[in-house]
């Protein structure tokens, strides 16, 4: 959901068990899968966030990306860790 649009508020009944099932208008639209990983994060003012892992990680690639432009930062971590395990 682009950060300039308009909040959307869905009633949700929490189960017996604790579970929340998301509404399928929802995991439309931010491409949810079976299985998903989610982040829950309890706000100061008691409100929840719930965020996708994946986009997460998507989002904290990006703001990588400047820093080295064109390489991949794990493919050099791997490289380095392989070397560091030959001496």
């Amino acid at each position: 959901m682009p950060a300039t649009s308009k909040p959307q508020q869905q009633t949700i009944e929490l189960g017996e068990q604790g579970n929340l099932v998301l509404p399928e208008s929802i995991r439309h639209h931010l491409n949810l899968q079976p299985g998903e990983k989610l982040i829950l994060t309890l706000e100061p003012d008691g409100s929840l966030r719930l965020t996708s892992l994946r986009i997460q990680i998507q989002n904290l690639q990006g703001i990588y990306k400047d820093i080295a432009p064109g390489i991949s930062l794990a493919d050099e971590l791997i490289q380095e860790r392989r070397g560091e395990s030959q001496s």
